[in-house]
């Protein structure tokens, strides 16, 4: 099932994309009699998106053929929500990446760093940058959004505490980490540093994970491109790894690297663009 966040009326709301078709959940509410929450992380929280999948597979093609509907054209994309508990991210987690910056893969524990989520910001909305970024690259990343309160998840159960996957873009002030490289974490926390998709996918929309092709694009150009099978750290492993650090809680974030990185600057458009997502673009705004 693909879930979606849309801005509607003074809101941002959950809907269900259905042969590009968008269907509100409080329309779907309204026509079975059900209590689904009407946003994505409402659903996460309430343990309701197991049941709603099970539903739409079963139920959903006669329910939504005779509800209205938001056109393709007539949606405003929302990232999925405003504020997760946690955004993780890791660095260096595809090889090619890795021989480019010059550096040796790591061989135990992947290189991980947190974003506030007032860094976060949703499709279309602007990458703001102040006199002192100078030197600020974007990355596009295969999100994992955890589904259920989880700790210490062996790799092989993985994927039974995931909701599903999104888009991302991750923003650095390369200017800082250069100074020093343990200043990571400083490089990536300024406001519209993250921005998160409208689509969460779930992992029975995929059929084959390690095929997804995880692009960077600048304005038209991809600039990087790779596949999840070309990852040090598959995703289930990053899930578990994480989930031995810390509790994990529904609506938390996990980015899971990116094929590279492109500078950007006033004018342009950063893209993250996965085979199968809608593309998550966002411009970037003059310099304050």
């Amino acid at each position: 099932m693909k879930l979606v966040s849309l801005k509607h009326g003074d809101g941002e709301q959950a809907a269900i994309e259905h042969r590009e078709r968008f269907f509100l959940l409080e329309e779907i509410n309204r026509a079975e009699g059900s209590t689904w929450g009407t946003s994505v992380m409402e659903i996460l929280q309430q343990g309701q998106l197991e049941e709603l999948v099970q539903w739409y597979k079963k139920h959903g093609d006669r329910t939504i053929s005779s509800i209205p509907f938001i056109s393709s054209e007539g949606a405003i994309p929302a990232p999925l929500f405003r504020h997760p508990r946690k955004i993780w991210g890791i660095g260096m987690n595809y090889v090619q990446k890795a021989i480019d910056l010059a550096s040796t893969p790591p061989e135990l524990e992947p290189v991980c760093f947190m974003k506030p989520d007032s860094s976060l910001i949703g499709p279309e909305e602007y990458i703001q940058l102040t006199a002192q970024d100078v030197n600020v690259t974007s990355e596009a990343e295969l999100g994992i959004i955890i589904g259920r309160i989880c700790k210490n998840v062996p790799e092989e159960r993985a994927q039974e505490v995931i909701a599903g996957f999104a888009a991302t873009l991750d923003m650095t002030n390369q200017d800082i980490h250069a100074r020093n490289p343990r200043f990571l974490q400083r490089s990536k926390v300024s406001d519209t540093f993250f921005s998160l998709g409208p689509q969460l996918i779930t992992p029975d929309e995929i059929n084959d994970l390690q095929s997804l092709v995880v692009e960077t694009v600048l304005n038209d150009e991809i600039i990087h491109s790779n596949t999840v099978s070309r990852m040090i750290y598959h995703p289930w492993f990053i899930v578990s790894y994480f989930s031995q650090m810390m509790t994990l809680y529904p609506g938390d974030v996990i980015m899971t690297g990116t094929p590279g990185s492109v500078q950007i600057q006033q004018g342009d458009v950063a893209k993250c663009r996965i085979s199968g997502f809608m593309t998550l673009r966002n411009p970037v705004g003059e310099v304050e």
